[in-house]
């Protein structure tokens, strides 16, 4: 058995794609299966490449449908079997002694339910980026030279008030990712959910502080098209009001009011808020006004 499962649910540009498979061909470590969930991207290149590609590691797989960015997660987890398992962006790339590092991390914290290592922010060319979403995770980060652990309520009040975490870069114990898994109903918060889940349950998380992952980030991304349209904060209010509402029947008084203050989410609507004001042709559009609407509620809830 190989140690360590990574999924990549795919849809999207083709180059970075290949670049992101070459970045898991690339580790030090060779203890790994990488499994390519194409989620129908209308391009034949895929199969074509994966066809003449000489790893017998590398599995590649095509939906018969599209089935949907959290669908295609939980069918994705489903193939599973190594301990550990990786459900990785299709445009990150990992750095050569990602999946060494995050092995030997968890053979260092066996109780952990997740690794997330150091990252840095590259767009869509490659090149290192810091927009204002990356500068409030890296101040709002817990941070420290060494591992650090968080667990139970602490974890839940860390993430509810910052989501700081890089949902590609984490490594998970699959017995705990496969237990709980992601909940069908969300498009935006499913990592996050994931994360608060097993907070809730006491279990924890190791930040590790050695860059070994490149997350990229780009305008064309899911999530930012959502929060364009709004979908991704009324998402967003909706899963914090549970949150509040779950942490303050079990008495968890500070994670609770994390839940129900969510202030970056709020900060978030506000920038794309106020992004939307430098274009009031746009605003006149009765879409975008509906658009504006959202984003001026989740600001103000």
């Amino acid at each position: 058995m190989h140690a360590v499962d990574v999924l990549l649910p795919y849809y999207g540009d083709v180059e970075l794609m290949k670049e992101a498979v070459r970045s898991v061909v690339g580790q030090s470590n060779p203890d790994w299966r990488l499994t390519v969930i194409d989620d129908r991207y209308p391009d034949e290149e895929p199969a074509r490449w994966f066809a003449n590609l000489a790893d017998t590691r590398v599995t590649y797989l095509r939906n018969e449908t599209n089935l949907g960015a959290n669908a295609n997660y939980r069918r994705s987890l489903s193939l599973a079997e190594a301990p550990v398992v990786v459900m990785m962006g299709g445009d990150d790339i990992m750095l050569p002694q990602y999946l060494e590092q995050i092995l030997n991390t968890l053979g260092e914290f066996p109780q952990a339910a997740a690794v997330q290592p150091g990252v840095r922010v590259i767009d869509g060319a490659g090149r290192l980026t810091h927009s204002l979403t990356d500068r409030v995770k890296t101040l709002t980060a817990p941070r420290s030279e060494q591992p650090l652990v968080l667990r139970g309520q602490d974890m839940a009040v860390s993430l509810l008030h910052a989501p700081w975490h890089y949902f590609p870069s984490i490594a998970w114990r699959r017995d705990v990712i496969a237990r709980i898994g992601f909940r069908p109903e969300f498009n935006v918060v499913q990592d996050l959910a994931l994360l608060i889940d097993i907070a809730a349950e006491d279990g924890s998380i190791v930040i590790t502080p050695e860059v070994v992952f490149h997350y990229r980030r780009h305008k064309a991304s899911d999530s930012a098209v959502r929060a364009l349209d709004g979908s991704r904060f009324r998402e967003e209010r909706s899963y914090f009001r549970s949150q509040a509402s779950r942490f303050a029947d079990c008495h968890w008084d500070r994670a609770a009011f994390a839940a129900r203050v969510h202030w970056t989410s709020r900060l978030n609507a506000a920038t794309v808020l106020l992004a939307s004001l430098a274009h009031p042709r746009a605003l006149l559009t009765r879409s975008r006004l509906h658009s504006s609407a959202a984003l001026l509620r989740h600001v103000l809830s």
